[in-house]
């Protein structure tokens, strides 16, 4: 309870949910000591993947018994998701206590939620000099409060596609404008880049990073990830290649994330990494919302015998993956969908053409998403489409068969509510 009153606090320094400037953020950071210049840091930025690429680069570490912190966002069931230090989320006292400091220290100044946020996980990093942290950037990344760093190790470019685009002006919503946006002001050290969904993306990343003197390593032309006929993995760079154990993760997309983590640890090269830290570290990686299978709880008890799974993907380009991620499996897949009203609705289902069914739902607690009966209207290319007020109801209403798939997909928020409700 008093966490939460001091994040309703908060809340309400700023008229402004997002306000893209650093002005704030480094003001408060100078009185708290400039923080951020105290730790060694490893950046992501991108559009998708940035969670799971963090998560890998966590049990890898974790598994070289190297000490991290974590900054990502958003969170999925609670705010303390958001921060982790000595390798352990902080639990709501500690959380609460900092959060606290920070905001004396603030002194009821104006500044954002995302803001305060980021200086208080800096303020508390310091604490812990000779950790690792691994920092997830917010929207897009130029004014981002993420982007106070002076050094860091490494920034790592995830995957880039349109998203957000209600934050860029009209006449700059491009997936050009992205790109500046995200990498135009990255460090200089090291950046490695993932996977990218056309070569026309990777070439305009290419040069916006021209006037950049960072060793850049790019997926394809510096590493790779490989699955041959024998189902072997084969991760490949210019060091040499390793042959992985089957990761914990579903998609080829995961392996492509794994690929890109593991590329960011050897260019680094500093943490004494083996190829056997390598090998279990990507069989032990904890994600949560992204492919992820629901194996027990209240909503598995009603499909039975048959696969649910919860994603949070929201924009084309996730849709876009996961829809390859569906493709590879031999079984009839319905959706339960529901999304915030500022995403592109039908670009995102675009993507899904061999779906027994599809049921839109409405996203509870949720005032910014788009009501069930309205996304069912918008989405007049699926033949057997309905609507269902809630996840239980969606679920109860598919009449399903042996080995079908249920996939519930469209929001982190709506991720959220599902796994607390499961």
């Amino acid at each position: 309870m008093k966490l939460q009153k001091i994040v309703s606090r908060l809340q309400e320094l700023h008229p402004k949910e997002i306000d893209l400037s650093l002005d704030r953020v480094l003001k408060l950071c100078k009185k708290l000591g400039n923080p951020q210049d105290k730790i060694d840091a490893i950046s992501i930025v991108g559009t998708n993947a940035k969670y799971s690429t963090i998560r890998v680069l966590f049990a890898i570490l974790k598994e070289a018994n190297i000490k991290c912190n974590i900054y990502t966002s958003p969170h999925i069931k609670k705010i303390n998701e958001r921060f982790l230090f000595n390798n352990q989320e902080l639990c709501d006292e500690e959380l609460a206590h900092l959060l606290e400091k920070v905001e004396k220290i603030n002194d009821n100044n104006p500044i954002t939620f995302f803001e305060i946020l980021t200086a208080a996980y800096f303020y508390k990093a310091a604490e812990f000099p000779n950790n690792i942290n691994l920092v997830e950037s917010g929207l897009f990344h130029r004014f981002d409060a993420t982007n106070i760093l002076k050094k860091n190790l490494a920034s790592i470019i995830t995957p880039i596609g349109l998203d957000h685009l209600d934050w860029l002006p009209k006449n700059h919503q491009t997936i050009e404008k992205i790109i500046f946006e995200k990498t135009s002001t990255l460090l200089n050290s090291k950046i490695i880049i993932a996977k990218q969904s056309s070569k026309t993306i990777v070439n305009q990343i290419k040069e916006v990073l021209n006037q950049n003197s960072s060793k850049k390593y790019f997926f394809n032309e510096d590493y790779n990830i490989e699955l041959n006929k024998e189902d072997s993995i084969f991760y490949k760079d210019k060091i040499g290649s390793i042959e992985l154990l089957n990761p914990n993760v579903k998609g080829q997309f995961q392996l492509e994330n794994i690929s890109t983590a593991i590329a960011s640890l050897r260019s680094i090269n500093k943490f004494g990494i083996t190829e056997e830290h390598i090998k279990k570290g990507t069989t032990k990686i904890e994600i949560i919302a992204r492919l992820q299978e629901i194996t027990k709880g209240n909503l598995k008890n009603l499909v039975k015998n048959n696969k649910l799974i919860v994603d949070g993907s929201h924009n084309p380009l996730g849709s876009q993956v996961l829809n390859e991620y569906l493709d590879s499996l031999d079984c009839n897949k319905h959706i339960i969908l529901g999304m915030m009203t500022n995403k592109d609705h039908k670009k995102f289902m675009s993507f899904f053409k061999n779906i027994s069914s599809l049921t839109v739902i409405d996203i509870p607690n949720q005032p910014n998403s788009i009501k069930g009966n309205d996304l069912k209207d918008k989405l007049t290319n699926f033949d057997n489409i309905q609507y269902k007020d809630n996840v239980i109801n969606a679920i109860k209403s598919i009449p399903l068969k042996k080995n079908d798939l249920i996939l519930i997909t469209g929001s982190l928020y709506l991720a959220g509510e599902v796994l607390k409700l499961n």
